[in-house]
């Protein structure tokens, strides 16, 4: 399709070569892709009372929209979609400060329109569900649609560990799926195969807090609900609640990076497949049998 797209004379002066501005362009509509349909199936399933969807069906719905947002924005930007990542690639030195800054800006603003496009696609459903008012607890909220809360169980500290084995979590399997001398993934299927971990760290991680894990897909939304009607009870909700999943998903991917670093890629053969240990020929043919 792009060379396709080429030929077309008449869109060519629409073309950037700024470095920055293609990597924020595609962050930005990657990550609004993750946001509405992410979102969007927290705001089926709870204003419909479970009726069009269930929990299991929310966790499917953000692991497919992570593999959406991904196929669409990974030619131009890699697909970061979340600061936690893009502040991985920077302890990498895969991108720099400037770019990591872009990156963070760009999936901000996706994440904000990607909230926005949940309101109006459900305006009339969260009128009605909530009788005309926009409230942020009890049995008629609807501001979990749209960000994260701590259920009443969780305090600070369990949630703060939370987001951090979380997001630590994630960052490992994204880099063990990315590493060309471990087990690779093949570049096409990246995304589907990191659909399933955020599937997986949501079905195992998903009850205390909703599993965030993305600063910018739990900030921006909540700004939004701020401005949309909600108030400013979104920030003062469960102890204020709203900097946990900014802060700690920033240092569970770094911790994260630090774990992979240490534990699993300093410790890879050199070439690759090519010269991977006896040991590791004996697993992979027991675990086939």
């Amino acid at each position: 399709m792009a060379d396709e797209i080429r030929r077309l004379p008449n869109l060519q002066r629409f073309k950037t070569g700024n470095r920055y501005l293609r990597v924020a362009m595609a962050e930005s509509v990657g990550t609004l892709i993750l946001v509405l349909c992410g979102c969007g199936s927290v705001a089926q399933m709870e204003l419909s009372g479970f009726a069009k969807a269930q929990f299991l069906s929310v966790n499917i719905a953000f692991g497919f929209a992570v593999t959406a947002g991904s196929y669409v924005s990974a030619g131009v930007s890699g697909a970061h979609l979340n600061p936690a990542v893009s502040l991985a690639m920077f302890i990498l030195r895969k991108i720099t400060w400037r770019l990591l800054l872009v990156y963070c800006l760009a999936q901000f603003i996706g994440a904000l329109f990607g909230a926005g496009f949940v309101y109006l696609v459900y305006f009339d459903a969260l009128y009605v569900y909530g009788g005309g008012n926009w409230t942020v607890y009890g049995p008629q909220a609807t501001a979990g649609i749209f960000a994260s809360y701590p259920s009443e169980h969780l305090g600070a500290i369990n949630g703060i560990v939370d987001q951090i084995i979380a997001t630590a979590t994630l960052m490992i399997c994204i880099l063990a799926i990315i590493d060309r001398d471990n087990n690779s993934v093949p570049r096409g299927l990246q995304p589907i195969v990191v659909g399933i971990v955020v599937l997986l760290v949501g079905l195992s991680m998903g009850f205390n807090c909703g599993y965030p894990i993305n600063p910018a897909r739990d900030l921006a939304p909540r700004i939004f609900t701020a401005v949309a009607g909600w108030g400013s009870e979104v920030f003062r909700a469960g102890d204020y609640w709203w900097w946990i999943p900014v802060v700690c998903p920033m240092f569970g991917g770094a911790v994260g990076v630090f774990i992979y670093v240490m534990l699993i890629a300093l410790h890879l053969p050199e070439g690759g497949e090519e010269r991977r240990p006896p040991e590791y020929e004996m697993v992979v043919a027991a675990s086939a049998t």
